[in-house]
């Protein structure tokens, strides 16, 4: 069901359209604006519209790396699932052997 929900980002209001639940755009808008807010503490001046960009380059940047250590992380799972799986066939063929 689609469902209109109105947020403030940055001192402007908007109406977000969509299938989401109202309590999660809310949030999402909640965690924009502060993005916006803390660019904004770092500078003396700048238009909404650039700091908009600025955060969205800030978020673009922690997703980058968010993903880069969940690879990482998949990575390493992959890693100690063969070292285990390697570990078990040395097992069961040495006592095999028996």
């Amino acid at each position: 069901m689609t469902r209109t929900t109105e947020v403030e980002i940055y001192g402007q209001r908007y109406a977000i359209r969509g299938e989401a639940e109202e309590a999660y755009v809310r949030r999402l808008a909640g965690f924009v604006d502060g993005q916006m807010r803390h660019v904004a503490a770092g500078m003396s001046t700048a238009t909404p519209s650039k700091l908009a960009v600025l955060a969205a380059l800030n978020l673009a940047h922690q997703l980058f790396e968010a993903e880069k250590k969940r690879a990482q992380g998949e990575a390493d799972v992959e890693r100690r699932m063969t070292s285990i799986m390697e570990s078990i066939e040395e097992q069961v063929s040495t006592s095999l052997f028996r």
